[in-house]
Order: structure tokens, then sequence, then C-alpha cells
């Protein structure tokens, strides 16, 4: 009987269609700073290393995707878009966090990439992880770096049009990934980012908020930068970040805009909070001698269309999660129509199946 009257009120409200892309709703994010824990971070190429807290001791569980609201979800450009825009994700990883923070990546946002791996110096079947000929430690994630991608590019690169980098301690919106990346071809040499402005002349995308690749941009990177580009590192050592924008010069991959309509930021280094608050961040702290584009204090800091966030522990994965994907202000609808970019590819292809 609940179904049967679900369905008839549905009826009776054809005009309310809930959250499609699930966009991070700023008003839900500030329900997550009431949460969160306040946390000092230091110089992003110093060796100071995040002690997050350790993950959920029990299972959080699954939120059934056969509740009353969830049933009244239209998915349709989210659903195209993970077919027309696929994304592969690697996480950076090691054989201490498999269990302490890469299995809550796999338990939230991971299950959304088009393919998920988790790049290790063991292997670990319950993840699955890779095992990288590469000593642990941040020292060596240049080097860690470049054989992950190496590894991607010889396993994987006909499966995916675009390829991400992210830590164990990122959190991903790929619906808001995939529609930034939509209006781009694959095949074009560019790559985005949270982009910060030193070392490098057209700067470079900070590591920790992750930063994607096209198609194009890896191929060059491993067939020309790992091979015989004068600007990218052959050492395993360096600032991973720092030492990427430097090779992704060299081999001419563009450091692109990924800013929305409104100048707004979409890859974040910190947690929602640091960069939600005014003053949370003093003025004298190196993200604002850092960051590439003028960036606003408060809520006009972040695009409502987020993908990235950086130093979220475990258990704030779980709450970003549920504030993302579940929680609903109820009487309040949002409706996509399906992209013209979208929309025009369709048409061609069904037209060409008619004829």
């Amino acid at each position: 009987m609940r179904y049967v009257r679900m369905y008839k009120w549905q009826a009776l409200n054809k005009q309310c269609v809930l959250t499609l892309l699930s966009g991070l709703a700023i008003g839900f994010t500030v329900a997550y700073v009431a949460l969160s824990q306040q946390t000092p971070f230091a110089d992003p190429h110093s060796s100071y290393e995040m002690d997050l807290m350790e993950g959920p001791t029990v299972d959080p569980g699954i939120h059934s995707k056969n509740e009353e609201f969830h049933l009244l979800e239209d998915s349709t450009v989210a659903d195209k878009l993970f077919k027309d825009v696929k994304v592969l994700c690697w996480i950076m990883t090691g054989p201490n966090n498999h269990e302490k923070r890469a299995k809550h990546v796999k338990n939230t946002w991971g299950k959304r990439c088009n393919i998920l791996l988790f790049m290790s110096s063991k292997e670990d079947e319950s993840l699955p992880s890779v095992a990288l000929p590469i000593k642990e430690g941040r020292k060596y994630l240049w080097g860690k770096t470049k054989r992950a991608f190496e590894y991607v590019y010889r396993h994987y690169f006909d499966k995916a049009d675009w390829f991400l980098k992210a830590d164990d301690d990122t959190y991903v919106i790929l619906e808001n990934l995939r529609y930034m990346l939509m209006p781009y071809n694959s095949n074009e040499s560019i790559y985005f980012g949270c982009r910060f402005k030193p070392y490098v002349k057209q700067g470079y995308m900070s590591g920790g908020a992750g930063y994607v690749l096209s198609k194009e941009a890896l191929r060059r990177f491993v067939e020309i930068g790992l091979k015989n580009a004068s600007g990218c590192s052959k050492s395993d050592n360096g600032a991973e970040d720092v030492e990427m924008g430097r090779c992704m010069e060299s081999v001419h991959v563009v450091a692109g805009d990924s800013r929305d309509s409104m100048g707004r930021g979409r890859f974040f280094p910190f947690v929602p909070e640091h960069h939600l608050i005014p003053g949370h961040v003093s003025k004298s702290f190196w993200y604002w001698q850092y960051i590439y584009y003028e960036n606003k204090e408060g809520m006009e800091c972040c695009s409502d269309n987020a993908v990235s966030f950086h130093y979220v522990s475990p258990n704030q994965m779980y709450v970003l999660e549920y504030l993302i994907y579940h929680l609903r202000p109820y009487g309040i609808s949002f409706h996509v129509e399906m992209p013209p970019e979208l929309k025009d590819k369709k048409e061609f292809l069904e037209g060409n199946r008619k004829t």
C-alpha cells in the first residue's frame, strides 16, 4: 500500500523531480561544517603528513536506493554522462592505509568511477590494489605517480577518456567532474585541478585536490615526458604535483581552467569549512599566495558543482556521502534537461541507426 500511495502522489506531482546530478548543495555543507574537525595544514611540499582519524570500526552499511525519495529520482543525464565521459580513477595509497583510508574511498565515492584502481607498493585483493615497484614515503610520491600513470597507460588507455589521480583522503563528486569535462574532447592535450601559480609558468595542479588528465595528456606524459622530455624529472624524488606540472608544460599539455561560469572553484585542497568560513584560513597562509585565480571567502568560494575536497577523514567521507547523495529538502525539486552536447550526440546516433 505504501508504494501505491507513493506512485499516486508522484502522478499528481509530475513537476516534482528531485536532484539529478546531486551537486554539492552549500546548505548541506553547512551541516557538514558543524560535524567536521579543524586541523592545521603545513606547506604542501613539506614533510608534514596528515594524521587522519581512523575509519569507522563498524561498517556504516548502504543507504537503500529503494527508499521513497530515491525512487523519485531521474538520473537520465547522469547515467548518460557515465557512458559518454568515462573516467578512470586511480587512488594514491600505501599498505598502512588500505584499511584505514582506501577501503572507505571504495565504499563511498570510488564506486562512481568507470574504473577504480588503488596504487600501492603491496597487492591487496580486498581493494584490489596494484603493487608498484616503488618505496613508500612522501619523498617517493613523484616516482609512484610516474609508475602509476605508466601502469594505467599500458593496461587501460583505451578503456577510459579521462584519468583522475586522487589521494586516499580526497573526496570526489564524479557527476560534477563529468559535467565539467563534458564540453571538452579527451583528444585535447589538457588537464584540470586546483591550479597553483608558483614554480611552473602556466601553473600546476594541487596533488591533494586531485587532477584529471585527458587521454592525449596521458599519452604525451608517458610516451614523450617519461622518455625524452627534458622538463620531466627522471628522479623518483621531488614534489609530485610540481613535477607533474613541469612535465605537463614541457610536453605542451595545457593547464585548464576548472572554475564554473561564475568564476568559483571546483577542486579544493582542504576540507569544506576551510574554504567556506571567512577568516578560517589566515591571509598570511601559503594557500593565498599559491592559488592561481582570485578566490573569495565564504559561501561564494565554491561552485555548486564542486568536484573535490582534500584532507577528508574516513568518517567524514560517509558524512559527505549522506549529505550529497541522500539528504533531501522536502518540497524542493531540481530538474536538468539533457545538455545540448549530449542531446545532439544522441540525435546524431539515432539518425544514423535509422538510415
